[in-house]
């Protein structure tokens, strides 16, 4: 039986994927085990560990209350992360996939649930070397993570847009704002959560998956978002890795506001039509951003990505000013009526440079300076 941790509702923390590369052609490079074996040696307490492959290193933020207090252990982070770097002559960028590095060259990170993913999956395992973030908000029991689960899946298609920072794959424009979905969409327990209404329906649901055969945790599940039982969170898997902090914590204030509405309204239920509409509008999202064109299937309406956003943020003011997230949220709209996204800076940055060894070069430098316009 898939038992369900609780957790303290609204708690939440962030997990961060990023891109370690060398800094003479800033192509990536095996730098994972010498990086942590560095990093290991300081004093902290922060968490940092390895992903699937050597190029590629996880940071998690502890659980928060509040998102301030999120991006300043973040800064912290960061800082440690730099000085080890520095000494190892390695670059750290965000942003959801290296733009011109090729899959075959990497290699599996020594660890045994890596290397069990990599027999199961072949080249598949390799070609995750994509670079995403995820947000865990805690809930007060199972049924309440099914629950948002359902109804954060609406908002799917804001959380591509915001985040898309993969313009680029294996030194090719791609004209998606996100690429980094299909190496996801590649695995077969990808896409989402079955409709299902409660966390017994969902315990039966894990129990004949696993009498198949096909799953033993849900760490098999790579669903855009999933209960995370033994965490008593939900976790939004969607986003590419911005190549700021500052943007990655207004995400996660983003979808802890989301939350707490729907924590706050218990009458709202997932629009049965839902999946009718989503992988359409997850396209959307992912080919063109911003200017995307959605279906909702509750109104028949079909708004700009942009205009749904906007529409969104207004619904969730009152929460936001009981939250104090009004900052990070203002953050996201500013950027969003500019139609600014990183995906849009990583083709700026190709167009002055020619170049996309440069773009990762001020990468490196973008992730190294954040962004203090968004002053604490």
């Amino acid at each position: 039986m898939l038992e369900f941790t609780p957790s303290e509702p609204l708690t939440f923390g962030i997990e961060l994927e990023l891109q370690i590369v060398n800094r003479r052609d800033f192509n990536l490079t095996r730098g994972a085990p010498d990086l942590l074996t560095l990093i290991g040696r300081k004093k902290h307490n922060f968490d940092i560990k390895p992903e699937i492959t050597e190029s590629m290193i996880e940071v998690g933020s502890a659980i928060h209350r509040s998102h301030h207090e999120m991006l300043q252990e973040l800064r912290e982070i960061r800082t440690l992360m730099l000085d080890c770097a520095d000494k190892l002559n390695l670059g750290i960028a965000g942003g959801g996939s290296h733009p011109f590095q090729h899959w075959g060259d990497q290699r599996i990170y020594p660890k045994e649930r890596y290397m069990l993913v990599s027999e199961l999956y072949g080249y598949l395992a390799k070609q995750f070397t994509v670079y995403g973030q995820h947000i865990h908000i805690g809930v007060p029991d199972g049924d309440a993570a099914v629950r948002l689960t359902l109804l954060l899946g609406r908002y799917v298609p804001h959380f591509i847009a915001l985040s898309a920072s993969s313009p680029f794959h294996q030194g090719v424009d791609t004209s998606f704002q996100s690429s980094r979905l299909t190496s996801v969409n590649a695995f077969p327990l990808s896409g989402f959560m079955p409709m299902l209404s409660s966390w017994a329906d969902f315990q039966a649901y894990f129990s004949k998956m696993s009498s198949y055969g096909i799953v033993a945790s849900m760490k098999d599940f790579y669903w855009d978002i999933r209960p995370k039982p033994e965490y008593g969170t939900v976790e939004v898997r969607v986003c590419d890795t911005p190549l700021q902090l500052e943007t990655s914590v207004a995400l996660a204030a983003y979808a802890r506001t989301l939350a707490a509405y729907f924590l706050d309204h218990p009458e709202l239920s997932a629009h049965p039509d839902l999946y009718q509409t989503y992988a359409y509008n997850r396209f959307q999202a992912c080919r063109f951003g911003m200017a995307g064109t959605l279906s909702d299937a509750e109104t028949g309406a079909q708004p700009e990505l942009r205009q749904d956003l906007f529409t969104t943020l207004d619904m969730l003011s009152e929460t936001a000013a009981r939250l104090g997230t009004q900052d990070a949220l203002g953050y996201l709209r500013v950027r969003a009526m500019r139609m600014k996204t990183d995906a849009d800076w990583i083709r700026e940055q190709f167009q002055q440079h020619r170049m996309l060894s440069a773009v990762v070069q001020r990468q490196c430098d973008y992730w190294r300076a954040g962004n203090e316009d968004w002053v604490l």
